[in-house]
């Protein structure tokens, strides 16, 4: 039998010759237990054309360990964009525990629209039965593909041309080097032509690199061996931002992505206006006070009236955004749509506006490889002479124009003097608060009476209103009561008043309600036991820390809430005798880097009063931050889970 070490195989899978025998030897020594797969190797090779144009080679190999295994692999997949790239499933071979050999028939290759929701571009996938597997076979792919990932301008069938990548004569690529399932061997390999400088880095781990001459070609590989199945942590930041990764690009620097942004765009004609579309213009703004409430208006028209949905509408996808007019015709699209209609409509205004990516749910690295799943738009303010973002996609019925659900968010803007990669700033918590606060009164049956008013703003705000924008009018008022009734069941709803949440600019939402909750506290002899209804967790759709599992006491990553948000929790009780005496949790504050708290409950007489506040003032935090974090949101817990034991005479 022959031996392999690691670097042997890597000199076997360079050379792309691994023989039966060298595949039963591999599958043999090859073993992770407690895994259902293990990746023996996984190697890819691209050949880069000077226009851009990308040729990659995929060849894996796969050991099934246990039925959960051979499940997961009973049907090969490969998604492609057919705008884009062209995707080949090549070669498939089942290796048996006991020697044998089985080749697939790769004319049963299957040729699927991708499953989809709400973006509808046409994007497919090639799918290959293999069947039933058993512990110890082995499964070797080989997969081809030539284009790129996004898909832009086209005309439709052609030749290769159309596969080279938008900016044209440019390369990237992003490497993970981490799995679900551990990884053996895992090798990158990408030659280009001696007249592109290609920049590369390795993020969050370590990788072997090499590279040399071959001819008129560059040739570069990076190695890793024995990668181990990611785990990440609850919470965490994307697998992309803390999980070993290979970025590498051509483009000199974002600036000239930057610019390239912009050009592609402005030949385009994306923002040109039209009659109509000015006259639409005219018509909203035709009251606005000043600057900042004709960008507002807008903005907020955008986001309400043109309706989220992504369809194959010929020329403009990707990075080129469809025609303003287009978008005002449609009245639908995606983010690009929404964001390409609102910088017609402020050109048309009069107002310097232009196109911005970014990437939302995680970090953009300096390395300028394409990290892009968002756009969003940019007006320079005629007061400051400073850009300031807009986001039409994420604010319907939110009263921000740029939803701080995406602070410390990396952006790149495509503005005609070029621009670097920029990063949104931190919201101030007092700008998304919650209150709650209450009056209520308890009786000696245990019997709750109380009057509750709701206020917030900013993404908590969003939050609120969201029960209420989501449902029909008819049913908003039940709406409300569902929320108190998934706290207390039996309670009766007195009465209801709120604000039209559709009238969102008019202010921060606030509600207003009255009920009744039949035996709302445990009487006993001489007790009445309770938690006060506004800490009992009324509402938490709007407080997401408290989503969070605190039984860790470290965190390895960087985690992530919704938002920067305060909150203020507030009740007066009146009970019905006065207390001997009070079994409550104790009071308690702290402040730290992750958040800042007080909690405490006062008596007087037969008087008791609840004043609950935190702050949370990041939505990426790091993990010194998690001790005070998790700290605030354990004190909550507590109040929220410690019943009062109100002792009468």
């Amino acid at each position: 039998m022959r031996k392999f070490s690691i670097t042997g195989l890597i000199i076997l899978m360079s050379a792309a010759v691994l023989h039966s025998q060298d595949i039963s030897d591999l599958v043999k020594k090859s073993s992770f237990p407690g895994t259902g797969t293990v990746i023996i190797f996984d190697s890819t090779k691209v050949r880069v054309e000077e226009s851009g144009l990308s040729h990659v080679y995929t060849h894996r190999l796969y050991k099934v360990q246990t039925a959960a295994g051979a499940k997961g692999l009973s049907v090969i997949k490969y998604d492609y964009d057919p705008l884009s790239a062209w995707s080949q499933i090549q070669q498939v071979i089942i290796h048996k525990a006991d020697g044998s050999q089985v080749e697939l028939d790769t004319s049963k290759v299957l040729d699927y629209p991708q499953p989809a929701r709400a973006i509808y571009w046409g994007a497919r996938e090639k799918m290959l039965a293999v069947g039933k597997l058993d512990p110890g076979d082995a499964l070797e792919v080989f997969l081809y593909r030539k284009g790129f990932t996004y898909a832009l301008l086209s005309d439709g069938p052609g030749d290769d041309d159309r596969y080279a990548p938008p900016m044209r004569g440019h390369f990237y690529d992003i490497v993970p080097f981490w799995s679900s399932d551990p990884v053996l061997v895992k090798s990158y390999e990408v030659s280009i032509p001696k007249t592109k400088t290609l920049q590369y880095e390795v993020y969050n781990g370590e990788v072997t690199s090499k590279a040399w001459i071959n001819g008129d070609r560059m040739v570069y590989t990076f190695s890793a061996k024995n990668i181990k199945p990611w785990k990440g942590e609850s919470r965490s930041v994307d697998a992309s931002d803390i999980a070993p990764k290979l970025l590498m690009s051509t483009s000199p620097d974002w600036k000239a992505k930057s610019l390239w942004f912009y050009s592609v765009n402005e030949e385009y004609g994306s923002f040109t206006s039209t009659p109509e579309i000015k006259k639409k213009v005219d018509e909203l703004i035709r009251n606005a006070r000043d600057e900042y409430d004709s960008v507002s208006i807008l903005t907020h028209w955008v986001a309400d009236e043109i309706r989220y949905l992504g369809l194959t509408m010929g020329k403009g996808e990707g990075y080129t955004l469809h025609t303003g007019e287009m978008d005002f015709t449609d009245r639908c699209g995606v983010c690009k749509d929404k964001a390409g209609m609102l910088i017609t409509m402020l050109r048309a205004a009069g107002f310097e506006a232009y196109p911005a990516m970014t990437m939302a749910g995680s970090r953009i690295d300096y390395i300028p490889a394409d990290q892009f799943n968002h756009c969003v738009s940019v007006v320079k303010s005629r007061r400051d002479g400073k850009y300031h973002l807009l986001d039409p996609t994420w604010v319907p019925f939110i009263r921000e124009l740029w939803s701080s659900a995406e602070q410390q968010q990396n952006y790149l803007m495509g503005v005609p003097e070029g621009a670097d990669l920029a990063e949104t700033p931190i919201s101030d918590a007092g700008k998304h608060y919650l209150r709650i606060s209450g009056m209520s009164v308890i009786s000696a049956d245990g019997t709750l009476e109380g009057e509750y008013s709701v206020t917030a703003d900013g993404q908590t705000d969003a939050a609120i209103r969201g029960i209420f924008t989501r449902s029909f009018v008819a049913d908003r008022a039940a709406a409300l009561e569902k929320e108190v009734l998934r706290v207390a069941p039996q309670a009766i709803i007195k009465k209801v008043s709120y604000d039209d949440p559709g009238n969102y600019m008019a202010g921060p939402i606030s509600l207003h309600f009255a009920i009744r909750i039949p035996d709302f506290a445990i009487v006993t002899n001489d007790e009445l036991i309770f938690t006060p209804f506004v800490i009992s967790g009324f509402f938490n759709r709007a407080q997401p820390h408290t989503t969070f599992n605190t039984a860790a006491e470290t965190r390895q990553y960087p985690f992530r809430d919704r938002t920067s948000h305060a909150v203020t929790l507030s009740e007066k009780i009146v009970l019905p005798a006065s207390a001997k005496s009070v079994a409550k949790p104790d009071n308690d504050n702290d402040t730290g880097p992750g958040a800042t708290y007080r909690a405490g409950y006062e008596t007087e007489d037969s008087r008791l009063s609840l004043n609950f506040t935190a702050e949370y003032p990041k939505r990426i935090y790091q993990p010194d931050d998690w001790p005070s974090f998790r700290k605030a949101v354990q004190c909550q817990e507590k109040y929220a889970s410690t019943p009062i034991r109100w002792k009468m005479k």
